[in-house]
């Protein structure tokens, strides 16, 4: 076979690095011949492309380098950052950043976006990671640099394309040649300014009639945080072609911005628009999510899986949901359907753990949390050996709670609910100052969680302490305004 056909062959074939191999082979011998070099830049991009239509974590230099206004006092129900919605507090669980846990992890929802203040607390939470004294700093851009600059060789006189000597006016005559490397430059180089100097150039030689190079400038603009610009390509792009690609792109902005309801109007024209596909109508109940609406995200993981009854982050946050709601075998079955779907990690076997434990199949539980534990690692197991312990309280065995907890706070120092539940444990023994010291630690690594609060608020009451109970017990219900035990200490 011929070796440029071998090379295309490759590239259909997705793989990519027989494909990048063949074509230098080639290039050496005949660096003019373009085929090839066409096929080497698709190969290099399509290796190191990934799905950005999610929404990144927000990290410390999106909140020191934004300079976008969003309203400090937003009305009710028009925020992600101050929405408190119908959360149920006191049976679902929430995450660091205060929202719900919905059963599914996902970019953009660990942490949700906090509005700007001049206290420096959201930077120093960003400052943090997701797990502090573990994580360097998030920064969305960073993720872009880390994952693009891999397979670039170390040699600068090695690299596939220059992109200091190019003449874009010459590649934006040429629409493959130059969408070829204008996601070269996106993907690869991770140089969004001259991605954009070729779309740009792009554009006005197609006459502003391509959709696709003005979606380009939609992504390198959101990339370079502008953001404005960006929602004006997309909706030009828009105008002139309807793609779910751009309904998805634009939706990210407005959720960047802070506009859940009008990110939820544009998922719902491009869902009427394209009745059949997935993504928009997940991109809805992913939005009512953070708005903390989860009775309405739950319709539309269902009318997710009327369409795709495979799709694995419905079933998961359904399954969640029914957990919950206090249906551990429905939860059960949601779960195993997942394992034999192929899905076989530390969380899912957590989950059918709890779900047996709670469904009273007590002679499955600790089989499966055996099998968490082989697969965990230090980012997940303190989650396994916390909610080992909790099982350990429900049948009685404070003794092995006991030690689960510890060797929870062992792994993962920053485990606010391992802290809280070892304060109630060190309680039970009489440790009241011991246990005093705990709820702190859990208040502090977690103040969305209301339990710590509350817990000290009980502890103050009883030992006399008037002045700080009532303090607690505002934070309680400032977290959670329906908490009836709170009320009735008040």
């Amino acid at each position: 076979m011929e070796d440029a056909i071998l090379a295309l062959s490759r590239f259909r074939r997705r793989r990519f690095d027989d494909a990048i191999e063949i074509s230098s082979k080639i290039l050496e011998k005949n660096y003019r011949d373009e085929a090839l070099w066409y096929i080497k830049c698709r190969s290099l991009t399509s290796k190191d492309w990934i799905d950005d239509t999610d929404l990144e974590e927000e990290g410390v230099a999106e909140l020191l380098l934004d300079d976008n206004a969003i309203s400090a006092a937003p009305r009710p129900g028009t925020s992600i950052s101050t929405s408190r919605g119908v959360s149920r507090k006191g049976m679902r669980p929430t995450t660091r950043g205060g929202r719900p846990i919905t059963g599914f992890a996902r970019p953009g929802t660990s942490s949700r976006p906090q509005s700007r203040s001049s206290s420096g607390v959201d930077v120093s939470g960003a400052f943090k990671g997701m797990r502090p004294g573990t994580s360097r700093p998030v920064t969305s851009s960073g993720r872009f640099v880390r994952l693009g600059t891999a397979s670039m060789r170390n040699s600068a006189s090695d690299e596939f394309v220059n992109v200091d000597q190019l003449d874009f006016n010459k590649y934006a005559k040429r629409p493959a040649l130059a969408k070829a490397l204008c996601d070269y430059l996106i993907y690869n180089v991770c140089d969004p300014k001259k991605a954009l100097d070729l779309a740009a150039l792009a554009t006005v030689e197609n006459e502003y009639k391509d959709w696709w190079w003005k979606a380009r400038l939609g992504k390198c603009y959101y990339q370079l945080g502008l953001y404005r610009d960006s929602e004006k390509q997309f909706r030009s792009a828009l105008k002139q072609q309807d793609m779910v690609i751009i309904y998805l792109e634009l939706c990210k902005v407005f959720l960047k911005l802070d506009q859940p309801n009008t990110a939820l109007e544009m998922y719902a024209k491009g869902s009427h628009n394209h009745p059949s596909d997935t993504h928009l109508i997940l991109g809805i109940a992913r939005v009512y999510d953070m708005l903390n609406d989860l009775d309405r995200s739950i319709s539309y993981y269902e009318k997710v899986l009327d369409i795709d009854a495979s799709n694995i982050e419905s079933i998961a946050c359904l399954a969640s949901n029914s957990f919950y709601e206090d249906e551990p075998e429905i939860a059960l079955r949601l779960y195993q359907r997942l394992l034999q779907m192929g899905v076989n990690n530390t969380e899912i076997w957590t989950n059918i753990g709890l779900c047996c434990f709670y469904a009273s199949q007590y002679d499955m539980t600790l089989n499966c949390f055996e099998r968490a534990l082989a697969l965990a690692d230090d980012d997940n197991m303190a989650d396994v050996w916390y909610n080992i312990g909790q099982v350990g309280v429900g049948i009685g065995d404070l003794g092995l709670a006991y030690e689960a907890f510890k060797i929870a706070i062992a792994i993962d120092a920053n485990h606010a609910e391992a802290f809280n539940s070892l304060g109630v444990l060190e309680l039970r023994q009489g440790n009241a100052a011991e246990a005093k010291n705990n709820f702190r630690a859990a208040a502090d690594i977690c103040p969305v969680m209301f339990e710590p609060f509350f817990n000290l608020a009980l502890l103050a009451f009883h030992m006399g302490e008037f002045k700080d109970s009532y303090d607690n017990l505002e934070k309680v219900l400032e977290l959670y305004p329906e908490h009836s035990e709170s009320l009735d200490l008040l």
